[in-house]
């Protein structure tokens, strides 16, 4: 027998036996041809195809340790990339139930029903107040000339309607940003 048994490997690299199976069956370990096992060769192999935190669970080390000088640097990298980012999301979560955050697409949502409501209101402002305000104004000028005056309410309601438009066009030009 060129190399070491099952048994014998499983003692050298701390596996269990049926780890060691398992890791000859899906072709982890290096084998002579008498089908004993070439402990460094596979050694080196098995650190090239097993995730460092597996095997330091199948060898009882704690849930989520980081192995040590076998390891890349990519891993540990990836591994600390993940870890900051599952954080990121649990504060992000955090504060939307505090309500500190608010969805983007609601917000947007939100103001642009409210600029709607506002615009649809003052469109029909001018509709609705110019009787008034040329009763009113005919009543003002009565006084002040002493002869009556009448203003027409179709007139003070086109100008009051155009005046209120150019504003509606000017603040059109606004926009909000939740950038």
């Amino acid at each position: 027998m060129e190399g070491i048994s099952e048994r014998a490997y499983a003692a050298h690299s701390g596996l269990s036996r049926g780890a060691v199976q398992k890791a000859r069956k899906n072709g982890r370990l290096v084998l002579f041809a008498d089908g004993s096992i070439n402990a460094a060769a596979s050694d080196a192999r098995r650190g090239a195809m097993t995730d460092p935190d597996q095997q330091m669970r199948s060898r009882g080390g704690g849930e989520g340790m980081i192995s040590g000088p076998g390891e890349t640097s990519s891993y540990i990298k990836a591994r600390t990339a993940l870890t900051v980012y599952m954080a990121q999301d649990k504060q992000i979560a955090i504060q939307k139930k505090k309500g500190v955050l608010v969805d983007r697409a609601r917000a947007e949502t939100l103001v642009f029903r409210l600029a709607r409501q506002e615009r649809d209101t003052w469109v029909t402002w001018p509709t609705r107040v110019a009787a008034l305000m040329a009763a009113q104004l005919s009543a003002e000028m009565e006084k002040a000339q002493g002869k009556p005056v009448t203003i027409e309410t179709a007139i003070l309601q086109r100008v009051l309607e155009t005046h209120v438009r150019e504003q509606l066009d000017a603040l059109a030009d606004l926009r909000v940003s939740l950038s």
